[in-house]
Formats: C-alpha cells, structure tokens, sequence
C-alpha cells in the first residue's frame, strides 16, 4: 500500500469492567486503581481507571488493524496523558500520519486519543516500520 502525509485512521473500544481486568491480570498490574472501588473512590479520580496501559493497546490497535495496517511494527511510541478513562468510556485513537520515510519503510503518525464526549485523553506520537 501507497501512504500519504495527512492520511487517518480511527480505532474505537469501550472500556468494560472484563477488560480491565484482564488487562491486570495479563500485564500483572494489579493496582487497586483499576481493580478496587472502594479504594478508587478515595482517590482523586472517584472511581476506578483504566490502566494507562490500555490506551497505548488501542492505538496499537488502530496502527495494526487500520493504518498502516497488518505487519506494522512500534518502533516507538510517546503519549501525554491529559484526562482518565473510566469503565464504560468509549475510547477512539485518532491516528494520522505526519511523515514518511520511504527508504526506510518508516512511517511517522500523531497518536490521539478522545472518549466518547469528544474530550482528549492522550496525545502523541508513533514511528513504526
């Protein structure tokens, strides 16, 4: 496939309960966090959260299942988180690429993440081959 500068993608999943702790209990962070309500709600957030961890999933996702699509591999990754993600939230990465390095294979994208509200939760940039 031929890509261009300014080409999107977008990539969505809702946040359920399951998915969380699955996350947990493959990537072992067992935070109370995300798995304990009665502690979240003592926090600053009021509620559980998602593993930031799931947010860099979904824009694995977008990059590997939408563009550039199969085959691509993270050669990097940076992302400033602005908000949380909460159970239920409906998170879509926004993935556009901003560079091409053709005789590399080399392909750079502006990573963002919005919830359902429209409201950003992450920013930031991937270089994948």
């Amino acid at each position: 496939m031929i890509f261009t500068v300014g080409q999107k993608a977008t990539f969505s999943k809702k946040i359920t309960e399951r998915d969380v702790a699955t996350f947990a209990e493959i990537s072992g962070d067992r935070n109370p966090l995300h798995l304990d309500e009665n502690y979240a709600k003592g926090t600053r957030f009021g509620a559980r959260i998602a593993h930031g961890g799931f947010t860099f999933a979904i824009i694995s996702a977008a990059l590997g299942m939408e563009l550039p699509g199969p085959g691509t591999v993270y050669m990097s990754q940076n992302l400033k988180f602005s908000k949380p993600v909460y159970f239920d939230d409906t998170i879509t990465a926004q993935i556009e690429i901003t560079a091409i390095r053709a005789d590399k294979g080399i392909v750079t994208l502006k990573t963002d993440c919005v919830n359902q509200r429209g409201d950003k939760i992450a920013e930031g940039e991937a270089v994948v081959f």
